[in-house]
């Protein structure tokens, strides 16, 4: 009885410590940020949302995204991306009343990998009274939110914090504010142990202080202040020195410049496989005035 028992022990502690030498498996996720551009009846024939929608789900199917962050869906943009793409859950609301008014800077996550912990999710007003639905305190003339969505890995239960986010198009003092707004809430989130991704449009590009404050690079006097725990800005990190890097196109397909106004930036710890910037095919319209982003990041 004695030997089995001892024999019994020697087993478990061996499978203990075959667990304990085995290496963890890294959690892999591919992140895409995508302003999909309102839809308006000022954008006429190919540019008109009906022709583009097809196309924008088309891009989406090809960049096969784990996790992606959009900017400017309207209420029936969103409901007709639900529609087209039934393997992802989103969550989000309207920016005008924290329901389905306004544009949405919303998150589409595979169903079959994550649950969202929808306690530790929600909006936030890029103004004094981030509480306040449509609010805007810093001299912005319309309401700018941000989206944060606690999702864990089904399979391996690790978690990370997702945020999306679309800051103003004309008020720099808004841009900082926004970004150290972004930076607080960042280091307040309940699983601060636990990864963090920044999806958006930031109407800004590398070298504007507001996006410069949030990558820990050298800023101006307009922050307050360095953030002491700054991400990593995916596509700078592997692009360093590529000039022509472009999102922003006005629906001109134009490739050259600096105007990368989307963004996707992770925690330090994170290592960054990729990061990509995802063009239409030679002489195919553009589905947004646009181009998507795209990073594949590791943990």
């Amino acid at each position: 009885m004695w030997r089995c028992d001892q024999a019994w022990r020697r087993g478990i502690f061996a499978i203990i410590l075959v667990m304990m030498l085995m290496p963890l498996r890294a959690v892999e996720v591919k992140l895409v940020s995508f302003n999909v551009r309102y839809e308006t009846s000022q954008d006429r024939g190919w540019k008109s949302w009906s022709q583009r929608l097809p196309h924008v789900v088309a891009a989406i199917r090809v960049m096969n995204p784990d996790v992606m962050g959009v900017q400017e869906a309207l209420h029936g943009q969103v409901e007709a991306l639900k529609r087209a793409l039934p393997e992802y859950e989103f969550y989000g609301v309207g920016r005008d009343d924290g329901k389905t008014r306004g544009e949405y800077s919303g998150v589409f996550y595979r169903k079959d990998r994550f649950r969202a912990e929808l306690s530790d999710a929600g909006t936030f007003w890029l103004s004094d009274t981030p509480e306040k639905l449509g609010s805007r305190t810093w001299g912005n003339e319309i309401p700018r939110i941000a989206t944060w969505l606690y999702l864990v890995e089904i399979s391996s239960g690790k978690g990370f914090t997702v945020f999306d986010t679309h800051w103003d198009h004309q008020h720099q003092g808004s841009r900082m504010k926004s970004a150290v707004l972004m930076a607080k809430r960042i280091d307040e989130r309940r699983h601060a142990d636990e990864p963090v991704v920044l999806l958006g449009d930031f109407n800004a590009t590398e070298g504007n202080p507001a996006v410069d404050y949030l990558a820990g690079r050298q800023t101006s006097q307009e922050a307050a202040k360095v953030w002491s725990k700054p991400l990593v800005d995916c596509y700078h990190l592997l692009h360093p020195q590529e000039k022509n890097r472009r999102t922003f196109h006005d629906w001109k397909s134009e490739r050259t410049g600096w105007a990368k106004l989307d963004h996707i930036l992770c925690s330090s710890t994170c290592k960054v496989r990729s990061a990509e910037i995802i063009y239409p095919a030679d002489g195919q319209n553009p589905p947004s005035d646009h181009f998507p982003v795209t990073a594949v990041v590791e943990w």
